[in-house]
């Protein structure tokens, strides 16, 4: 997919931007703070109908604004063409829109325009809790299987219709059997899914990785999930008297999590900063391929923001030769560096565009 012409009205720090895009490399020049990520998060929320740091809708609106706008003009490989458009005011519903038709649900949009991002946000796969790494899977899922969404949430509203059971003295435990029956049978189709997802990522990732590293390191990907413990309704049930204990569900794949190793130690634990960062781009490259060849029906859009900090030459070098290929489509890089921006353009002969933003104001 290609984003064609990019439309923002008082969307955090970006007061009012209308862009032409080239379709395959679209540079953004500008010092810390001076809105180049808002502009790529703009271009995140109309994929996934939320910003990609933000959890309140309000809290994107500009300061001083009472609304925000975002549109999107899109074309696919056939020259099939998008019309996304999202507004809100302060203290109503935001609006999505694809072809001027509002959403009945939003989840029925996502996958329409598939995105990768990364961004120094993207360390928390590695630092952060088990949550972040579950979402990492979610969120490739989701847009490639359209169930996904509702699966999860099935499995989410019984999981929570437990826990408030767990909670009561007067616990109804034929209810609560009627709760864990639910979340068993969620539970073990998304695992089924997230089992698949990993199997088919990671050796993708193990290539980027090689790639960019020059081979010089052996890394892993392991899916851990109290189903492999066996039935997980059985599982659930085991310990229900602990749950009752501590007032909250102790298993289930709320609980999954990835096991990520770098020569064969946890990388949490062994990776240098170039490594954890190489990481988690070689994680991000393979699941834009994943996306591309399980279920997405046009290429996916690639958010680079301000990721080559921390990194060798040789190691940026190799990304942007691997992200330059024909393998991946359009791509938004942020930096402040422009020495190192100019290098990438003048070393890929592809059509580009060079944005330079300061307090808001792209041009």
């Amino acid at each position: 997919m290609i984003l064609k012409k990019l439309t923002i009205l008082n969307y955090k720090n970006i007061a009012d931007a209308s862009l032409e895009m080239s379709e395959k490399l679209n540079c953004f020049l500008g010092h810390n703070g001076a809105g180049k990520t808002n502009v790529l998060d703009s271009i995140y929320y109309l994929s996934f109908c939320k910003g990609a740091f933000s959890s309140a809708d309000s809290q994107n609106i500009r300061h001083g604004e009472q609304f925000f706008m975002i549109e999107g003009d899109y074309e696919d490989e056939k020259g099939e063409k998008e019309n996304i458009h999202c507004a809100m005011k302060l203290g109503s519903k935001k609006h999505f829109k694809r072809n001027k038709k509002d959403y009945k649900k939003y989840s029925s949009h996502i996958g329409l325009i598939p995105l990768i991002m990364l961004s120094p946000s993207d360390s928390y796969l590695i630092e952060g809790a088990s949550e972040d790494r579950r979402k990492l899977m979610d969120l490739a899922i989701s847009q490639c299987d359209n169930t996904y969404i509702d699966i999860l949430n099935n499995y989410n509203k019984a999981l929570q219709q437990r826990n408030a059971l767990l909670k009561d003295e007067d616990c109804d435990t034929e209810l609560l059997a009627l709760w864990e029956e639910q979340m068993a049978l969620y539970g073990e189709q998304i695992y089924a899914k997230r089992n698949d997802f990993i199997e088919q990522l990671t050796p993708l990732f193990q290539k980027y990785y090689a790639i960019i590293s020059e081979d010089h390191e052996q890394v892993e990907l392991h899916y851990k999930s109290h189903c492999q413990r066996g039935p997980l309704l059985e599982v659930i049930q085991r310990d229900r008297m602990k749950d009752l204990a501590v007032g909250y569900s102790l298993h289930g794949t709320h609980r999954d999590d990835i096991e990520m190793q770098l020569g064969g130690f946890p990388i949490r634990r062994e990776g240098s900063q170039g490594q954890n960062k190489t990481y988690v781009i070689s994680l991000k490259l393979a699941q834009y391929t994943y996306l591309y060849t399980h279920g997405a029906k046009t290429k996916p859009i690639l958010l680079l923001d301000d990721i080559f900090d921390k990194l060798d030459a040789n190691r940026v070098e190799k990304i942007v030769q691997l992200v330059a290929s024909n393998e991946f489509g359009q791509i938004f890089i942020t930096d402040t560096n422009s020495e190192r921006l100019d290098k990438i353009i003048k070393r890929q002969a592809f059509d580009h565009k060079l944005f330079r933003v300061e307090e808001g104001v792209v041009c």
